[in-house]
């Protein structure tokens, strides 16, 4: 019988995979690791892992003896180190085509709620005021802003089709995707430094890398329009998270609105948690039922793709299958 690792969820069970991989002579073995000796324990027998958050480092993929495939539950994968698992030719897969919907909903949500100010009236109404609880210059229009769109995958793409409608000016910078495509789905390609400077909101959708992190500094937030907006629900360690607190309590930003951070999970009395004009939420613009079901679904059938010796999906580390 072969192993199935789990190194962590945050499912209610593994029902889903269990029925998927156990007709095929699989034990799920499942645990909600956070360490280096714990994964280790876990998944040095290990024919197949199956990861969500967990930190798969370099010694702990050095400890796999047996494993064939390491298939992340997301689309996302930085906490896999990708050239161990290629050192040792284990490829990693992800699943890069669910909670496209549900990522880009979130999106607009926390774009509308910055600019219409829902969550200042909501309270001001709540402490038994009437009336509007912020200056009227904070009470914005997205017909007359330019959203500024970093990454144009799937994500990306998504939020700008629901942007268009709403009549603003959509830019987009991704220096892999061809401008003609870019300006087919009704966005316009610009370079980094003119997404920058000419964005009243700023919205990231681009992964985790060597080239991206902390992107969103100190210099790059004090490039951006005084007013300005900044989204994040795609990676916390795209932005300088102190940086980005310099620029709120300033006064420079006007707002923001997060789903992932660095750190992560945020501590309670982190100072983004103090500042009225950020909206946040526990990194779950992901998240339905729809979407957790296909997520789960797709890990296992990678997994049992693997079994049954079949061509993978999605390598993302570039070991040939």
């Amino acid at each position: 019988m072969s192993k199935v690792a789990v190194t962590d969820f945050t499912f209610p069970n593994l029902d889903l995979e269990t029925a998927i991989l156990e007709p095929l002579d699989c034990q799920l073995i499942a645990g909600q690791c956070k360490d280096t000796p714990s994964l280790i324990e876990l998944t040095s027998d290990a024919d197949y892992v199956i990861t969500q958050f967990a930190p798969l480092d370099a010694a702990v993929i050095a400890a796999m003896q047996r494993a064939r495939v390491i298939v992340r539950y997301g689309i996302g994968v930085d906490n896999v180190d990708l050239d161990a698992a290629q050192a040792r030719g284990i490829p990693v897969c992800n699943v890069p085509d669910y909670c496209i919907d549900e990522v880009a909903d979130q999106t607009l949500a926390f774009m509308l709620a910055s600019t219409r100010q829902l969550s200042a009236n909501h309270r001001h109404l709540q402490e038994g005021n009437w009336g509007r609880a912020v200056p009227l210059e904070r009470m914005r229009a997205l017909n007359d802003l330019t959203v500024g769109v970093v990454g144009f995958g799937r994500i990306g793409k998504a939020v700008t089709r629901r942007l268009i409608p709403f009549g603003c000016r959509v830019t987009v910078f991704d220096p892999v995707v061809e401008p003609g495509e870019i300006e087919d789905r009704g966005g316009t390609p610009v370079s980094w430094e003119t997404l920058v400077g000419d964005s009243d909101i700023l919205t990231l959708h681009c992964p985790s890398t060597d080239q991206t992190r902390g992107m969103i500094g100190r210099e790059t937030l004090t490039r951006m329009p005084l007013g300005a907006i900044l989204i994040n629900v795609a990676r916390g360690d795209l932005v300088d998270t102190g940086a980005l607190v310099e620029a709120l309590q300033s006064g420079h930003l006007s707002a923001a609105a997060m789903d992932v951070f660095d750190p992560e999970p945020l501590p309670k009395d982190h100072p983004l948690l103090q500042i009225e004009s950020v909206l946040v939420s526990s990194h779950i613009a992901s998240t339905s039922v729809k979407s957790a079901r296909k997520l789960r679904e797709t890990a296992a059938g990678i997994v049992a793709c693997r079994i049954r010796n079949e061509r993978l999906p999605n390598i993302v580390n570039g070991v040939a299958d």
